[in-house]
């Protein structure tokens, strides 16, 4: 009789179509065979922040690249988005009156979810592109085309740039200054189950593996179906893990999503980002709230007012409105304070580079008429430092400002 080939392989969205070749197979024995990214005991310290988090007890401050770039990649840029973090940390933590958790992304952020395979381009039609962890940005065939080699460039890129934020985080701790953070953890959407799976490792003192690519993971809105392949991965590791949750979320989903995520109900192993839109944040997120809090279900709650909010800009770019962000992190404050949840944290996308790919925001702010010649980012708009500060300042005058009795 033949062999059982058991259950069928549950199904993995957004990956690439990598070329039927030995490539793969020889970019993840190398992975396979590398030293971990992180250690187990950073990945426990980064769970144990995050619980304080979940309690109400401190507040994380999460941000960087929307999508990070090897060409890009140069000591100067990763400082000065380090150094961005530790000023947003520093302002948000006094209005919150809580110590600060911050975490970048960084580190690994090479890969991103598209709305299609393929890009449409003056009658050319060809792979969009994935991140610089499976192609090039630069529209030609060659550079399109699936490249298994690029997993291993990223693993490299990630452990050179993990080793300048440790020396920036012990020469903070030695010198501490308020725009370097004493301790800075790294993460980045779980994306290539290949190259996540190369890089999962196990420890004696682990009673599960863990994703040795980074601290914390998250599941994005497009890969968090509860019988795919993203969630059970997510499931099989101990890293500290969150999932983003947008408007069309239900409350049944959603438990459904953290009891499988979090079944021993563990302070700081699951954290839920929201990112619902300023239009939809206040009417959709409220009943998610109520419901797991009614669950008696630990987590920590965190607003991405980014993603909800995109819009395209005249130039044919993709662009995001700095009211709209504010917006929508005023109506988490108001959802969560309201029933009683600690807002715990933001999460953005930001750079310490001085760019214009969002519109509004700080002194002159940035125009529509700016962005042809100031849009560096691969993919998604970011907040340049000026944005980025002047959105702290506002949210820490709505922190501060007295609730209606």
């Amino acid at each position: 009789m033949p062999a059982d080939p058991g259950p069928p392989p549950l199904p993995a969205l957004q990956q690439p179509r990598w070329p039927d070749t030995p490539a793969l197979p020889a970019a993840l024995a190398t992975l396979a065979r590398s030293l971990p990214l992180v250690l187990p005991s950073e990945c426990a310290l980064l769970k144990h922040r995050l619980a304080a988090v979940a309690r109400g007890e401190a507040f994380l401050v999460q941000g960087g690249d929307c999508a990070e770039s090897l060409d890009a990649l140069h000591p100067d840029a990763v400082h000065r988005t380090v150094a961005l973090l530790g000023r947003l940390g520093s302002v948000l933590g006094r209005a919150m009156e809580l110590p600060v958790v911050t975490v970048g992304r960084l580190a690994g952020q090479y890969a991103k979810p598209r709305s299609s395979p393929t890009e449409l381009r003056d009658g050319t039609e060809l792979p969009v592109y994935r991140g610089d962890a499976v192609n090039g940005h630069a529209f030609t065939a060659a550079d399109r085309a699936p490249d298994p080699d690029r997993l291993v460039r990223v693993y490299q890129a990630s452990a050179a740039t993990l080793n300048l934020v440790r020396a920036l985080a012990g020469s903070a701790r030695e010198e501490p200054r308020e725009d370097l953070p004493e301790e800075l953890f790294t993460s980045h959407e779980g994306l290539l189950l290949d190259y996540e799976r190369a890089l999962t490792r196990t420890d004696p003192a682990f009673a599960k593996p863990y994703a040795a690519s980074g601290h914390l993971l998250w599941i994005g809105e497009r890969t968090r179906q509860l019988d795919g392949a993203h969630l059970a991965y997510f499931a099989s590791i101990a890293n500290p893990i969150a999932v983003k949750i947008g408007p069309t979320t239900g409350t049944d989903e959603l438990i459904r999503l953290v009891e499988r995520l979090d079944p021993d109900r563990e302070p700081g192993r699951l954290t839920l980002i929201a990112r619902m839109g300023a239009g939809r944040v206040r009417s959709v997120l409220p009943d998610l709230v109520s419901k797991v809090r009614a669950e008696g279900m630990t987590v920590g709650w965190v607003s991405d007012p980014m993603h909800g909010n995109t819009v395209g800009a005249p130039c044919g770019r993709k662009t995001r409105r700095f009211d709209d962000i504010l917006d929508e992190l005023s109506g988490f404050f108001e959802v969560t304070r309201e029933l009683g949840a600690h807002p715990g944290g933001v999460h953005l996308e930001l750079t310490g580079e001085d760019v214009a790919e969002c519109v509004g925001g700080g002194g002159r702010g940035v125009l529509p008429e700016d962005l042809p010649g100031g849009y560096r980012s691969v993919c998604d708009p970011r907040l340049n430092p000026e944005q980025s500060l002047h959105l702290a300042d506002r949210l820490a005058a709505l922190i501060a400002r007295p609730t209606a009795p």
